[in-house]
């Protein structure tokens, strides 16, 4: 049994840059050899993990990839949980996934070490961990499970999606081939690393390749922006988000800094947008400010990336393109048919090596999550010449803002603790700047009265940033179903 993939790969370029940050520079060896010794302090007690879960909470960088790197050589499985979460929201995603240790480093060490130690879990401080010497690293089946990475769905709650090294692998390969990735590319990282966008389509494909990445621990504009006029990349991906921010940066730029950081941008080979829809306006808008066509695909943290625009070809605004390689698509009409003609809508089902293995101790989910061997998005979309171009979701409970995919139920069962709160319904609305907007309608208690920026305060110790409403509607009757209960598309109808 050989070891797995990516470590040869790492060994092929161990002299090479991997990681460029603020705190120094560390080539593929060092990652090889760091991974190598936290792997050996997770074994203290076993010669194999065998599966057992390991949650991650650090900074993004080489550290961060080196704990990742470490849960799988010793045989664990990851679960990156969001730095931002609130503490609520990491011990579900830690007690779910039945989390046997959490990696952290300096920072969040001390964020998360009373929940460790209520849950009476082990909490591993990277800074803690020196050179641990090591006879030898168990040997992993790429069948494994290798990941556990927690989505929202049409429940209250974030479901676990299960992915195998062998998934993994043909997500990077997929990507790397379509996009043509080399050793010779440099790439900044500033999105989440709990999100499949951050792990595998930018961190992943960059050190399957050789190639180097910038780390940063959020977006700052001021500090990217000027890395661009230096022409620090060659690929550049973000949400939508970011795109329209840049825009409105750009725009208020005084006409020699515009020039000058445009035409960084214009020198990269590639730059993808996705995570959310991408706005035609913004396209185009992107496209006039700086010459590049903005690539944008599609993708579900349990299918990595089934659809792209072409590397070379035409990127279309509004379409997200042609199946990526490996990976079959296919459109159901909602009475089951087969859609084989254009401009017709019908689910997007997804079939390829790629696609995940199952929900986390969820056998029912995960068995009506499949159709024959067939993933169910629960996304809509319609071919036109050629390319998908997504409608929307089929349930109104899932909401895209941000670059997340974010489930309402679970923002109305906080939003209906409030004391005020007698009834909630959260949709996401149209935004040019979020994709969706997070919008909470809500009935009050009688003779209440309740500021939108209230409800932010409050929501702020509750719920993750991106999570928060947007925009919040008081009203004193709402349409009703049968039984009683406000309905979503009800409220939908309020805005339309």
């Amino acid at each position: 049994m050989s070891e797995l993939p990516f470590l040869g790969r790492a060994r092929s370029f161990q002299d090479r840059i991997a990681f460029h940050s603020s705190e120094g520079t560390y080539r593929y060896r060092d990652l090889l050899e760091r991974s190598a010794g936290i792997a050996a302090d997770l074994l203290r007690e076993t010669d194999d993990l065998n599966e057992a879960r390991v949650a991650v909470l650090v900074t993004p960088g080489c550290e961060y990839t080196a704990a990742q790197w470490a849960i799988w050589r010793a045989g664990g499985i990851k679960v990156p949980i969001c730095l931002s979460a609130t503490e609520a929201e990491w011990e579900y995603a830690l007690v779910d996934s039945q989390v046997s240790a959490v990696i952290a480093d300096a920072t969040n060490a001390p964020r998360i070490a009373s929940l460790c130690e209520k849950l009476r879990l082990r909490l591993l401080r990277l800074d803690d961990i020196g050179n641990v010497d090591f006879d030898s690293l168990p040997e992993i089946d790429p069948s494994r499970r290798a990941m556990i990475l927690y989505t929202s769905g049409t429940t209250s709650k974030p479901k676990g999606v299960v992915t195998t090294h062998a998934n993994i692998q043909v997500q990077i390969e997929s990507l790397v081939q379509a996009w043509e990735w080399s050793h010779e590319d440099r790439i900044p990282s500033f999105l989440p690393l709990h999100h499949i966008h951050g792990i595998i389509n930018i961190t992943a494909c960059a050190l399957w390749s050789g190639a180097m990445i910038e780390a940063y621990p959020r977006f700052d504009t001021d500090a990217i922006l000027e890395r661009v006029r230096s022409d620090a990349w060659t690929l550049f991906m973000a949400v939508p988000t970011i795109y329209v921010k840049l825009i409105q940066v750009l725009g208020a730029a005084s006409s020699d800094d515009r020039a000058a950081i445009t035409e960084g941008f214009r020198k990269m080979r590639l730059m993808v947008s996705g995570s959310a829809a991408l706005p035609a306006t913004v396209h185009e808008q992107w496209t006039a400010l700086t010459g590049q066509r903005l690539l944008e695909r599609y993708g579900m943290t349990e299918i990595g990336m089934a659809i792209s625009n072409p590397y070379r070809g035409e990127r279309r605004p509004g379409a997200v393109g042609l199946p990526l390689p490996r990976m079959e698509v296919r459109l159901k009409s909602e009475n089951g048919q087969l859609i084989t003609s254009e401009d017709e809508a019908g689910e997007i089902q997804v079939r390829g090596p790629g696609v995940f293995s199952e929900y986390w101790n969820r056998p029912q989910a995960t068995a009506d999550a499949f159709e024959n061997g067939w993933f169910r998005t629960g996304d809509m979309a319609v071919r036109e010449r050629g390319y998908y171009r997504i409608l929307g979701r089929q349930s109104v409970d899932i909401i895209k803002s941000g670059g997340y995919k974010l489930g309402a139920l679970e923002i109305e069962s906080v939003l209906l603790e409030h004391p005020l709160i007698t009834e909630v319904a959260v949709i996401g609305l149209p935004d040019d700047t979020w994709g969706e907007a997070v919008t909470a309608v809500a009935v009050l208690k009688s003779e209440s009265t309740l500021e939108l920026s209230h409800l932010r305060d409050w929501c702020r110790e509750r719920l993750s940033p991106y999570k928060i409403p947007q925009s919040l509607r008081i009203v004193s009757a709402l349409p009703r179903n049968a039984m009683g209960k406000v309905t979503k598309p009800a409220v939908r109808a309020l805005f339309e």
